[in-house]
């Protein structure tokens, strides 16, 4: 039987992962976000014959009470000739009149959530026109909800939270991702105290233009001149203390307005700091903020988790995981935003990587390795799943939000590309995606994401996308090794599937060989083929091998065996006794000069090297099979030895 099977544990970092700091788990828990009563929205195709230009948002709430009144104008393009406007919005809100330059409109609301407005006359293809909805009513609110209405500390607060389908539940919309509203102004009008006497503050997107107070109400508005989807627009009032910090952005600086409870206050100013150092890392990897115009901001609320509404990250805590992963969506996820819940990795696995560049660049490799180990945990926890959500699971929040697959899965296969392409090609990829004139402050999809990266790069990339992105699972190695000279090891790799969707997954193989001397040679493999043979030149003795001993590659159940198929064996070199207890003598030719004695166990470990001796103590090894290696004049020898 070639080679002698036995399955060795991975070496495991003394530094690992800190679930403590908010993990990606609790992250992609937080963010299944829609309520359960909404679940089974899909996109409108009713929405589709105009396109959104503008939105100004008139919102009325009162923390203390579950309820908003609005008036919300729409400015749309004609796709085509129309006759009729449909909006998604909730039934169990309730409009009570839509207006057209000074004239009512004919409108009515259906069982599909829907606001169906009749037009006056037809408004034919590329003319740009506008309308008003008044509504009011208590939006519905079940799971995370997408307005709600509960409390801190005693204090009453309001905030929404609208991916995926939610924004149709507390104001008028157009819920896809398909058209980007260009621009918006937010008026909030709030009472100006709380029951205890404190101000109530507002927070939207954009940037604060005015705070106006009549009688006891104030009206605080906000514009925000980036392109936005409606799942990004949010709203949220309560007492908040607010306190801003100021990013350098090279000589163009902008504010970090940060809104927080009261009773966080302190540890949130001892905590937010760090988003400059973040900014600093992202901006130098890929390009500056894509919001540096107007402000980026946290707004504490009551989940314990986050969304990256646009320019002010919706925050449950200030761990220093939640605040990368929030803002790096500011690039992924809100400067582009994924085309379909399909392409939901395109968010989320960014997010989770930029994540992780902050242990990389902030606390160093070795946390860097126990991270992806945590991240491939979590991935072959389970045989099955893509990165890419089929087309019937759109559906299920659960799954779109899926931790194990739409993040970290997702986070492992953008470094495993980064492995594949090298540093430099990848990072120029990613930032030519960024600026891509189609995709910038657009949408974009998982194959125009690939189109990009193979462009940039020069390579195909067909096979990495069908095997990691669109199909199911992981591999499984046996790596058989020997040291059949001096100079030179050699590899067999042989691979399995978790999953049959995958027939082979051509990958990069990391391996690291360590010498006797305690040398130390990295080798990365180009697996194309089951069992297929590598050659590796080393300058040293060979004592042991590592698979993937800095976990970049989504793997499981791994093992690394010393093959012995190809050792020579000399019949007048002899071990007596054999088997030994205490020690055993060498019966050489006389013409043989042994240089040293080398003797490893069946995991490939060197367990004694010495010079020749006639006598070789070997009562400390372990009672099994050994293998013993001579160096000699007439080349390199190998005998079994059996310890008893």
């Amino acid at each position: 039987m070639k080679g002698i099977l036995s399955t060795i544990c991975l070496l495991s970092y003394c530094i690992l992962w800190s679930q403590s700091d908010f993990s990606i788990e609790a992250i992609a828990e937080s963010e299944a976000k829609s309520a359960t009563g909404i679940v089974n929205f899909s996109p409108n195709a009713n929405t589709g014959n105009y396109d959104l230009t503008y939105h100004r948002l008139e919102f009325t709430i009162d923390p203390n009470v579950a309820f908003i009144t609005g008036d919300v104008t729409s400015y749309f393009e004609a796709k085509e000739n129309i006759s009729e406007v449909i909006f998604d919005l909730d039934n169990n809100l309730i409009v009570s009149q839509v207006m057209q330059r000074g004239s009512s409109l004919s409108y009515t609301q259906n069982a599909n959530d829907e606001l169906v407005i009749t037009l006056p006359q037809v408004q034919n293809q590329g003319v740009l026109d506008s309308l008003t909805v008044s509504y009011s009513g208590n939006p519905t609110v079940s799971g995370f909800g997408s307005f709600v209405r509960t409390s801190h500390n005693g204090d009453p607060i309001i905030w929404t939270l609208s991916e995926p389908y939610g924004a149709k539940a507390w104001w008028p919309c157009k819920q896809d991702l398909i058209d980007k509203i260009d621009e918006i102004d937010v008026y909030i009008t709030t009472p100006l105290l709380n029951p205890t006497n404190e101000e109530y503050f507002a927070v939207s997107n954009g940037i604060e233009q005015s705070q106006t107070t009549v009688s006891m109400n104030k009206t605080t508005h906000f514009k925000h001149q980036f392109p936005i989807p409606a799942y990004l627009i949010a709203i949220a009032a309560t007492n908040y203390s607010i306190y801003t910090e100021q990013y350098a952005n090279n000589g163009n600086p902008f504010d970090i307005v940060n809104y927080v409870f009261p009773e966080s206050l302190v540890d949130a100013q001892a905590s937010t700091p760090i988003t400059s150092n973040i900014m600093d890392l992202f901006t130098n990897l890929f390009e500056e903020y894509p919001f540096a115009a107007e402000k980026y901001g946290h707004a504490e609320f009551t989940v314990n988790g986050g969304m990256e509404h646009t320019t002010v990250s919706f925050m449950g805590n200030f761990s220093r995981n939640l605040i990368a992963h929030e803002l790096a969506h500011q690039w992924f996820g809100n400067k582009i935003t994924c085309g379909s819940w399909q392409d939901i990795w395109l968010n989320e696995g960014f997010a989770t990587y930029l994540s992780g560049l902050v242990v990389e660049d902030f606390d160093g490799n070795a946390a860097f390795s126990g991270w992806k180990q945590s991240r491939i945990n979590s991935i072959t926890s389970q045989a099955g799943g893509s990165v890419y959500v089929p087309a019937q699971d759109t559906t299920s929040v659960g799954r779109v939000f899926n931790g194990r697959l739409s993040y970290s899965k997702g986070s492992m296969v953008l470094h495993m590309l980064r492995k594949k392409l090298g540093d430099s090609p990848f990072y120029q990829g990613v930032q030519d995606y960024l600026v891509d004139v189609n995709h910038a402050f657009e949408y974009a999809k998982t194959a125009e994401f690939q189109a990009i990266m193979e462009q940039s790069s020069g390579e195909d990339l067909s096979e990495f996308f069908n095997d990691w992105i669109y199909n199911e699972g992981y591999p499984s190695y046996t790596v058989e090794y020997n040291q059949i000279s001096a100079s030179q090891v050699r590899f067999v790799v042989h691979q399995t599937q978790s999953h049959n969707s995958v027939d082979f997954f051509e990958a990069p193989v990391p391996i690291r060989i360590n010498g006797s001397g305690g040398e130390v040679l990295n080798v990365v493999l180009d697996h194309s083929s089951d069992s297929q043979e590598f050659f590796v030149n080393v300058t040293f003795m060979v004592s042991s091998v590592e698979f993937d001993p800095e976990f970049d590659l989504i793997s499981k159940d791994n093992s690394v065996l010393l093959d012995t198929s190809e050792f020579i064996l000399d019949q007048d070199l002899k071990l007596v006794p054999n088997p030994a207890e205490t020690s055993f003598e060498i019966l050489k030719p006389m013409d043989m000069t042994i240089t040293s004695v080398k003797i490893f166990n069946v995991i490939g470990q060197m367990v004694i090297n010495q010079a020749f001796d006639v006598s070789i103590n070997v009562s400390q090894l372990s009672t099994g099979l050994h293998f013993v290696r001579f160096e000699t004049n007439q080349g390199t020898f190998h005998k079994r030895l059996l310890k008893k």
